[in-house]
């Protein structure tokens, strides 16, 4: 059977179980795209930027726990690509990301909208490829897939030159792709997790640590089985938030920059720190010679890079989580089907126990002001913390992680390696993509909702209802707290008050918009925003001044945190 490589390209794409591409055309792709609206099956969703398509693929990914797919022109259209794929690299999120490019014959000549994507890409890619071949276009979709989502996930690059695109060849199926330079180890070593579970057992100050590995294996369930039968305190990442069920009594809450004093302190002063699934970032542990000084550290991580790189650890176990985290539930329920609930930690839960009754999270809210974290709190007791809930990057981010209790895996889909603000509206349409019968809001801030606020439209044509909490403090919250802290209060750069209105620019979209300036009325105005039909943005012009807290200065340990 004779087949375009357009149509071989749509062929490949529907094998991997893809339903939903995002993207935008151009003159390098537009056979691809003819060929995508021949497919009733195949959905292509119209965004109005690409680095909106790819942190909607980013998002869909995740709530819908598949491989997320871009499609995009060549040149600027690749290039836009750039900060999607990074940001999804830092989170290892499966995707794969097409690219438009110039015929065979004319890479290196500096031909119209011709750029090296696959060089520019390398560093932020898992791997990535320029098809010379049109011989070679099915097994490489095969592959990219199978690398994007296998091992520790990732993002993957294919470029395809137009030629190769319109050219015609005999098509057959090829065989599942066999890599002998890839072969990721998904098998834990027995004896180790014997050894975790001897450790959890002899420990009596206990924390046990959940990332993003956690929820990318899905092995939430088992993770959450493990730490309630040790009875164990449980703290996480930002990525891990919903690993763990956070309205649960062992939650400690976040660790890190931002994270509770009773989560930092207790990394601070246990003797057992059981992890997995994260990397140990410089925002999660502050000073490295400071941090779980006292403690003995299991590592569970699919990566093998990832383990020894930043905190030496006493038990490494390299493999998928899930498998892993079943053996260990295994051999502690083999051990001790009633639990790990020794007398000896008594103590250790009454500290804990003290620290969440004497420092708590806390803020005034008064009458004149609203705060921006009662919003927060607030938007989780009208949605009842059942919203997949995503957030731009900043302070926004920082207070959702806070006040937001998420209760279950990828119900918190943010980004949280990159840091990219102007992630969080695409991220929304993405995930509401992925679960059209589920809530989906964006909470952001004023600064980082004009990033991609174009994509306002993206949600409404495509009739993709999000519901928008804008955080309104007229600067750019996270970098003015800083120069709050360390600057003297020099506010270079960051005021933000010259904004649209938002209300009016929701209007333009065909969205729907509010305003709230008054504490007595946000809940109100979060009822009706959130009832109210289509996609919404709800206003809610905050303290500007208001900062982050509890915060762990740069190159601070854990337990150096500032209070107020």
């Amino acid at each position: 059977m004779k087949l375009t490589g357009a149509q071989i390209l749509v062929h490949m794409i529907k094998s991997q179980g893809v339903d939903t591409i995002f993207g935008y055309p151009g003159g390098a792709t537009i056979d691809i795209h003819d060929e995508v609206e021949r497919h009733d099956d195949l959905r292509h969703i119209l965004v109005r930027h690409e680095q909106g398509a790819v942190h909607m693929a980013d998002a869909y990914a995740r709530a819908h726990k598949t491989t997320g797919v871009a499609l995009v022109t060549s040149g600027p259209g690749a290039t836009n690509t750039v900060t999607g794929i990074a940001s999804a690299h830092s989170d290892s999120i499966p995707m794969v990301v097409f690219t438009g490019q110039v015929p065979t014959g004319l890479i290196g000549n500096d031909a119209f909208q011709e750029v090296d994507i696959v060089g520019i890409t390398r560093p932020c890619t898992k791997h990535n490829y320029l098809i010379k071949d049109p011989k070679k276009l099915a097994s490489t979709i095969q592959e990219a897939f199978h690398i994007a989502q296998s091992g520790r996930p990732g993002p993957v690059l294919v470029d395809l030159p137009k030629d190769i695109i319109q050219a015609e060849i005999e098509f057959d199926m090829p065989e599942p792709p066999q890599m002998r330079s890839y072969k990721p180890n998904y098998k834990p070593n027995k004896k180790q997790m014997s050894k975790a579970v001897e450790l959890i057992k002899s420990a009596k100050r206990p924390v046990f640590f959940c990332g993003g590995g956690v929820i990318s294996a899905q092995a939430s369930e088992t993770f959450t089985k493990i730490a309630k039968l040790a009875n164990a305190p449980v703290t996480g990442t930002l990525m891990g938030l919903g690993a763990f069920p956070g309205t649960d009594p062992l939650w400690l809450g976040m660790l890190g920059m931002h994270g509770t004093y009773r989560a930092n302190m207790s990394i601070g002063n246990c003797d057992l720190l059981f992890s997995a699934g994260v990397r140990f970032d410089d925002r999660v542990t502050g000073r490295l010679e400071n941090f779980a000084p006292n403690a003995k550290i299991v590592q569970i991580d699919i990566d093998p890079t990832s383990i020894h790189k930043n905190v030496e650890v006493h038990c490494p176990i390299v493999g998928d989580c899930r498998m892993a985290l079943d053996q260990i539930l295994k051999l502690m329920k083999k051990e001790d089907p009633n639990g790990f609930r020794s007398k000896d930690r008594d103590e250790w839960l009454g500290q804990i126990d003290e620290w969440k009754r004497t420092t708590p999270l806390k803020y005034e809210q008064g009458d004149d002001t609203i705060k921006p974290q009662y919003v927060v709190e607030k938007l989780h007791e009208v949605t009842e913390g059942k919203a997949i809930v995503t957030t731009e990057v900043g302070q926004n981010q920082m207070w959702t992680a806070q006040y937001y209790h998420f209760d279950k895996p990828n119900h918190f889909i943010t980004s949280g390696g990159l840091g990219v603000m102007g992630f969080g509206l695409p991220a929304a349409v993405g995930a509401k993509a992925a679960q059209p019968d589920k809530l989906v809001v964006c909470v952001a801030g004023d600064g980082s909702i004009q990033m991609n606020s174009q994509e306002l439209m993206t949600a409404v044509a495509s009739k993709l209802d999000v519901k928008i909490v804008i955080l309104n403090n007229r600067y750019l919250g996270m970098v003015r707290q800083w120069q709050e802290l360390f600057y003297d209060k020099f506010y270079a750069a960051t005021n933000m008050e010259a904004a649209p209105d938002f209300v009016k620019l929701a209007d333009a979209y065909g969205a729907k918009g509010f305003r709230c300036d008054d504490p007595g009325k946000v809940v109100d105005t979060l009822r009706e925003g959130l009832n109210t039909e289509g996609t919404v943005i709800m206003e809610f012009v905050v303290e500007r001044e208001e900062s982050v807290y509890p915060m762990v200065p740069a190159g601070g340990a854990l337990t150096e945190m500032l209070l107020v």
